[in-house]
C-alpha cells in the first residue's frame, strides 16, 4: 500500500453528502443538527432555571419569542458579513434566505436572540440575566452540535495539512447531471481533492470544554446577575479568536484580517469588563416567584396586583418554614438543573 493511501487512511473522511431527499421532502444534515442544538439548550436551560427558583416550562415559554428573533439574527449577521456570497456579478439576492443552506452567525443570533428572551423575560416579570446565566452551557451546546451540520456541508475548514486528523474534502456532484455541485450534491469519488485542518471540529471540542468549564465555575463560585453568560462569551470568543484565523473560507476582511476576528475581540473584552463589575454572588430564589396574570404583557409597577406569588397565601402573623440546610450551611441545589 502506497504511503498517500495509509495517509488518507488515518484522515477525517468528510460524509458522502448533506441532504438526503425523501419525494419533494429534503432532509438536511445542517438543520438537524441545528434542531438538536436548540432542544438540548432547552432541555437543560428549562432544568437548570428551575433549580434556581422558576416554575418547570419557563425556558419554553422565553424561547417561543427568543429561537425565531435568534435565527433571524445570526441569518442577517451572516448575509452582512459574508455579503459577497448573495450580492454582486453572478449571485442570486435571494439566496440569502436560504437558512437551510447554512449561514449563521452566532453573534446576531445572540444578539437578536436576546432581545427576543428580554421581551418574554418582561412579559413574565423575570430577569433576564438569570434566564441568560440558566442557558449559557445549553447555548454553547448547541453551538458544538451544530458544528456537526458543517461537517456534513464541507465548510468551516483550515489550509492543507498532513496531521493525521486532517479533514479529507471530496468532489460532490449532481448524480443526474454530473455538474458540480458542493451542497447539494453527493461524492461519488473518495479520492479527497483537499485534506485540511477540520476547524469546525476544532470550535466543536472547544465549546464542550468550555462548557464543562462554566457548569464547574457555576456550581464552585456560585454565579449570578448574567456572570455565567458572560464567562460563556468570554470563553467562546478566546476559542473563535485562534480558530478564526486558521479558517481559510472566503470571508469579508479588514485590513487582511477576517471581521470575525475582530469582533471576538471586541465581544470579549466586553464579556472581561462584565465579569469584573457585575455583583458578586446569585440571585435570591424570590426574584422568580412572580408569574403574570395581566392579558396586556406588561409588567406591573411595584405593588400591583396582576403580579401574583406562586405560593399560597399564609396566615397573618405566621413565618414560612424555612427548608433544612446540609452541614455547612449551603444550599442542596447547585443551580445546573442537580442536587
Amino acid at each position: 500500500m502506497s504511503t498517500t493511501a495509509t495517509v488518507f487512511l488515518a484522515n477525517i473522511p468528510s460524509p458522502d453528502q448533506g441532504v438526503w431527499h425523501l419525494g419533494p421532502i429534503s432532509l438536511r444534515a445542517y438543520a438537524l443538527c441545528i434542531l438538536a442544538g436548540i432542544l438540548i439548550a432547552l432541555w437543560w436551560g428549562d432544568r437548570r432555571l428551575v433549580a434556581r427558583g422558576a416554575e418547570k416550562g419557563t425556558v419554553l415559554d422565553i424561547a417561543v419569542w427568543a429561537v425565531p428573533f435568534g435565527l433571524i439574527g445570526g441569518r442577517l449577521y451572516h448575509v452582512i458579513t459574508d455579503y459577497h456570497q448573495y450580492f454582486g456579478p453572478g449571485r442570486n439576492p435571494l439566496d440569502a434566505l436560504a437558512i437551510w443552506n447554512g449561514g449563521l452567525g452566532i453573534w446576531g443570533a445572540i444578539a437578536l436572540g436576546g432581545v427576543g428572551a428580554w421581551i418574554a423575560c418582561r412579559r413574565r416579570g423575570i430577569p433576564l440575566p438569570v434566564v441568560a446565566d440558566a442557558i449559557a452551557p445549553g447555548i454553547i451546546v448547541a453551538q458544538a452540535v451544530g458544528r456537526v451540520g458543517n461537517w456534513f456541508n464541507q465548510e468551516l475548514y483550515g489550509g492543507p495539512t498532513d496531521l493525521p486528523w486532517g479533514l479529507e474534502i471530496y468532489q460532490r456532484v449532481n448524480p443526474e447531471t454530473g455538474l458540480n455541485d458542493p451542497l447539494n450534491g453527493v461524492a461519488i469519488d473518495h479520492t479527497p481533492i483537499a485534506v485540511v485542518h477540520p476547524t469546525f471540529l476544532y470550535e466543536l471540542l472547544w465549546n464542550v470544554l468550555v462548557a464543562l468549564v462554566i457548569v464547574w465555575a457555576d456550581r464552585r463560585f456560585r454565579l449570578g446577575h448574567g456572570r455565567v453568560f458572560a464567562l460563556y462569551v468570554a470563553g467562546y470568543t478566546l476559542g473563535r479568536f485562534w480558530i478564526e484565523l486558521m479558517r481559510t473560507d472566503q470571508a469579508t476582511e479588514i485590513l487582511g484580517v477576517r471581521v470575525n476576528v475582530y469582533v471576538s475581540v471586541l465581544v470579549f473584552l466586553g464579556a472581561l469588563v462584565y465579569l469584573l463589575v457585575a455583583p458578586k454572588g446569585r440571585e435570591d430564589p424570590s426574584v422568580l416567584a412572580v408569574t403574570r396574570t395581566d392579558d396586556d404583557g406588561d409588567v406591573p409597577a411595584d405593588g400591583d396586583t396582576a403580579a401574583t406569588p406562586r405560593t399560597p397565601a399564609r396566615p397573618a402573623g405566621t413565618e414560612p418554614r424555612q427548608p433544612r440546610r446540609p452541614a455547612g450551611g449551603t444550599d442542596r441545589s447547585d443551580g445546573d438543573g442537580t442536587s
